[in-house]
């Protein structure tokens, strides 16, 4: 009665869809084991050096099971997380944990929740983060590809076609907090912005469905949270236009930063945009990590498990 899973980094947003556009990644993945245990409850194990807290009220991965206990008391439920995502990176660390956390106890209880349950189970772990119920990372870690979420009350989340391409993420080392980057957008939008912002949007979704390159990377543009955003993020412009000039699509801020994706058509591309990345914060002499990967298909993956139960509800 013991369950292993991986759960995939994200990028949130895509740039110009704030809140209602996400993909999952192929790596960096968490590993995350659990079992059932004999005592109602939610235990916390941290098998890495993040030294996140273990409380489940304070967790991400706690606060998700949490919400998810709620609809199968008399439950207990034992996660040891081992994170490759490292916190405060912008690509979807908490995401990773509350999606893993609810696919690994929905596996040791016979998956009686759907996908959308698991969503909105989810979300309450990125409320541990954040203070927001948000899904956009949510969503594409649990169903895999691009998602959109149309709405989140109530949910509806819409699983879009995912065109072949590479992704270049680059972290550098400084933290951005999801919440202080929330705290500082603006609360109202000029109407002639927010019309450019839902023609990328529009182009952007399109796009993806007709597999037309050139589509997508027109509409990688963000008018309202990216001109804001951006200020905490040393040398964001200047990667943006080295990594153009290096032959990518577009890209943005990766969630609420600091890092940075950029989507290419071939592998090459994607290695030159990483290069070109990694030149920008030499120059600054600020330390990052790059990864060059795929979008993933899958979403969270159980990849090993032992004999379920059937745990009645009451």
């Amino acid at each position: 009665m013991s369950v292993t899973v991986l759960a995939p980094a994200t990028v949130a947003n895509m740039v110009c869809g704030f809140d209602v556009l996400g993909f999952a990644l192929a790596e960096p993945a968490d590993t995350m084991h659990l079992r059932l245990t004999d005592t109602p409850g939610v235990t916390i194990i941290n098998e890495d050096d993040f030294d996140l807290p273990t409380e489940p009220t304070r967790n991400v991965a706690g606060g998700a099971l949490l919400a998810l206990l709620r609809e199968a008391p008399g439950v207990g439920i034992e996660v040891r997380i081992n994170k490759a995502i490292r916190p405060g990176s912008g690509i979807g660390s908490s995401a990773a944990s509350a999606a893993g956390a609810v696919v690994g106890a929905n596996a040791l209880l016979n998956n009686r929740f759907s996908k959308e349950d698991l969503v909105r189970f989810a979300m309450f772990g990125e409320e541990v983060a954040s203070g927001v119920q948000h899904a956009d990372n949510i969503a594409p870690c649990l169903y895999g590809g691009v998602t959109l979420i149309r709405s989140t009350a109530p949910l509806d989340i819409v699983p879009l076609p995912t065109p072949p391409l590479w992704v270049t993420v680059v972290h550098p080392q400084i933290e951005v907090k999801t919440a202080d980057a929330r705290a500082i957008l603006k609360r109202q939008v000029p109407l002639p912005t927010a019309i450019r912002q839902w023609g990328n949007v529009g182009g952007l979704v399109a796009g993806l469905c007709l597999q037309d390159y050139n589509l997508i990377g027109r509409a990688l543009e963000d008018f309202i949270v990216e001109p804001v955003r951006s200020i905490l993020i040393p040398g964001f412009a200047e990667v943006k236009a080295a990594s153009r000039e290096a032959g990518a699509l577009g890209g943005g801020i990766s969630g609420s930063g600091p890092s940075i994706f950029m989507l290419s058509q071939e592998e090459a591309t994607a290695r030159a945009v990483a290069a070109a990345m990694q030149a920008v914060y030499d120059r600054l002499s600020i330390a990052q990590f790059t990864y060059v990967t795929r979008m993933n298909t899958e979403g969270v993956r159980v990849v090993r498990s032992t004999e379920q139960v059937e745990i009645p509800l009451f």
